[in-house]
């Protein structure tokens, strides 16, 4: 069964965020807050964790739209191709914040991953989850809880949360009550940004 661990978002205990990183190092899958809805993710360097996530969501793992949460735009060279001048200018504007941005993959991501030529990009404006993975060293592969049939409680309490994931993961962060507006996804991949999904983010900063 799950532990269920109560994190607060405006100071987040060192203690809290050190145990659930050991979590994710040990190849355990963890429920998170994020700045929309809560999130599902594991370690992105553990196969078998991911593995998990991906059965859990029903995709073969080498299909799976996985997003990658990361701490800053620091990260971003590690998986993700040479961007242009105005493209960066973009996720300045926008990170942290609700957004999912789909970049160009390089030769460095997972071999999970390797058939991909896109990767989506996440930075939550959420103090918990950026500190886990600020800890962590390396960005967690994220996939959002979020279920068109269910009860929207089930997406946002996060004891809601964890009566009904309790046997599928290893932790669960109650970090206050979530959102249930999926983050707005903006495709710059190519040479004009695409909206593929509006959702909490504003496209005025396109």
């Amino acid at each position: 069964m799950a532990e269920f661990i109560k994190i607060y978002p405006d100071k987040p205990s060192e203690a809290a965020i050190a145990k659930v990183v050991k979590v994710l190092q040990n190849g355990g899958l963890v429920i998170y807050p994020t700045d929309t809805v809560y999130g599902l993710g594991c370690d992105i360097t553990n196969s078998r964790a991911l593995e998990k996530v991906a059965k859990i969501k029903g995709v073969k793992l080498e299909k799976a739209n996985f997003s990658f949460i990361c701490h800053d735009l620091s990260n971003l060279s590690d998986y993700v191709r040479q961007i242009d001048t105005s493209t960066f200018k973009i996720l300045k504007r926008a990170l942290p914040g609700p957004y999912t941005f789909i970049l160009p993959g390089n030769n460095n991501l997972p071999k999970e991953f390797k058939k991909k030529t896109t990767v989506g990009i996440r930075v939550p404006d959420n103090n918990i989850v950026l500190e886990i993975v600020r800890q962590l060293g390396n960005p967690i592969v994220s996939t959002s809880i979020r279920d068109e049939d269910d009860v929207i409680e089930y997406t946002t309490d996060p004891e809601l949360i964890f009566e009904k994931w309790q046997n599928l993961v290893d932790m669960v962060i109650d970090g206050g009550y979530g959102d249930n507006i999926p983050s707005t996804i903006i495709d710059l991949s190519e040479h004009e940004p695409v909206i593929v999904r509006e959702g909490k983010g504003d496209i005025d900063i396109l």
